[in-house]
């Protein structure tokens, strides 16, 4: 989600260099404009970035607009991500397709400057109280992070998305150690404010804009990974874990070190059918308790096979 007061952007998706060039010069006075000349490189895109809109031509090489679409719509990181088609089909059915596969709106080449601009402006503007609206719903009150809630509906989406294109799951829960005697050493305001603290770094952390990261509950912080195997599981959590450390938050009632630091489990899986995601979350704190069963600000990773 992009700032309110950045901004906003938007994506251009058309193999044609006057095309983009025509619509790029249109809306650089108020937008951040970015291209990719194929649907593929969209895709790529937009796991990269958190976009306002996207500006999407229906014929191209490979990967045509349609499925684009398709494959945004699926995924519960970007499903929310406006699409206006813009394209030289002007066939009503072809209007009406892009429609049901979920785009906002519809617009025929070559767009008329001021309508166009209109267009965008609103759709932009539509999207942005949508986030502000879910920001509100969504967020957790202390940490400004995304809450339990949020986690929830992201995971349910995240595991169906995954179970529909048969791509592995990655999940990371983290607890802070001993961080009940950290609010006995320096004050529970103190603690609210080392919460702060720790969720900004986190949210630092992610890769991508579809990694999702959230407070799961007290000091319990949760990652969701789309397409993340094992092996890159296991290198976040450890990113994770140096870069809390690397916070150097004095907490020398610790049993484990003078700083702050936290204990992590991760797990992955292929979701499917035939298993549940209940049966991820179980395993998933369990190997948080091993962590910290084991001396605590260590990962302990695993992965569930068919």
């Amino acid at each position: 989600m992009s700032p309110p007061s950045a901004r906003p952007k938007i994506l251009i998706v058309d193999d044609d260099p006057l095309n983009v060039r025509t619509m790029a010069e249109m809306l650089a006075d108020e937008y951040l404009v970015l291209v990719a000349s194929s649907g593929e490189d969209a895709l790529q895109l937009v796991a990269e970035e958190e976009l306002d809109l996207i500006l999407l031509d229906v014929v191209m090489p490979g990967m045509d607009g349609y499925s684009v679409c398709q494959r945004l719509k699926s995924n519960p990181t970007t499903e929310q991500i406006p699409i206006i088609f813009v394209s030289a089909m002007s066939d009503g059915s072809d209007e009406a397709l892009g429609l049901e596969l979920g785009a906002v709106d519809y617009i025929t080449k070559p767009p008329r400057p001021a309508i166009f601009r209109a267009r965008v402006r609103n759709h932009v503007h539509a999207k942005r109280q949508h986030d502000a609206l879910a920001q509100l719903s969504n967020c957790d009150g202390l940490t400004g992070i995304p809450n339990r809630r949020h986690f929830d509906e992201v995971l349910k989406q995240s595991w169906l998305s995954s179970v529909i294109s048969l791509s592995k799951l990655s999940m990371i829960l983290l607890d802070i150690d001993d961080f009940y005697r950290f609010n006995e050493s320096y004050g529970h305001e103190e603690g609210d404010k080392c919460l702060k603290r720790v969720a900004q770094c986190l949210e630092r952390t992610r890769n991508r804009s579809s990694d999702f990261v959230a407070r799961y509950g007290g000091e319990e912080f949760v990652y969701i990974l789309p397409g993340t195997d094992a092996q890159g599981v296991a290198l976040m959590a450890e990113k994770v874990r140096r870069a809390v450390a690397e916070l150097a938050i004095p907490h020398t009632s610790s049993e484990v070190a003078d700083h702050l630091t936290v204990s992590l489990g991760a797990v992955t899986l292929v979701p499917s059918l035939s298993n549940h995601v209940g049966q991820m979350l179980t395993l998933l704190n369990e190997n948080l308790q091993q962590a910290k069963q084991s001396g605590r600000n260590r990962v302990v990773s695993s992965e569930i096979l068919e």
